[in-house]
């Protein structure tokens, strides 16, 4: 019977069962060495080394499938660069530049309109204007500037 705190390593026992097959492969030499300096190994040097054990017929198939599930296991590491997407102008923005535009055409005739300006100043600070507020501007566009 194990001890308690003693597991049973199934990556350890697929890479020496590997080994015993062949002395001679360099990688899965790097991948033991790997292991017992590290601990683990990474997603990709499992998949690696399941390729080769899937390759060895001597190998116990729930050896096999013991590593996959851990395989499975682990997350997947996506390395696309994420798109930068523009922020899409809402419709209150637009609603704001567009007054702001209007504003900007009566101070143009009328630099020092008291009520056009308050209007102005409120669309600078990005507040939208109320109901009421956008008909007067819209009177004055009407009145000011189409005579």
């Amino acid at each position: 019977m194990l001890p308690k705190n003693k597991k049973i390593d199934v990556i350890e026992k697929l890479l020496s069962l590997c080994y015993e097959h062949n002395k001679d492969a360099l990688f899965i030499m790097s991948l033991m060495h790997q292991y017992e300096e590290r601990g683990s190994l990474s997603k990709k040097q499992l998949q690696g080394l399941l390729l080769k054990a899937q390759k060895i017929r001597e190998i116990p198939a729930h050896q096999i499938a013991a590593v996959e599930a851990i395989v499975l296991k682990m997350p997947t590491r996506d390395k696309t660069p994420v798109q930068k997407t523009t922020p899409a102008i809402s419709e209150a923005e637009t609603q704001i530049a567009a007054a702001l535009a209007q504003t900007e055409q009566i101070l143009a005739v009328y630099p020092f309109h008291k009520q056009v300006l308050l209007l102005r100043s409120k669309l600078m600070s990005h507040q939208s204007l109320t109901p009421q507020e956008q008909a007067d501007l819209n009177k004055f566009v009407k009145i000011l500037i189409k005579k």
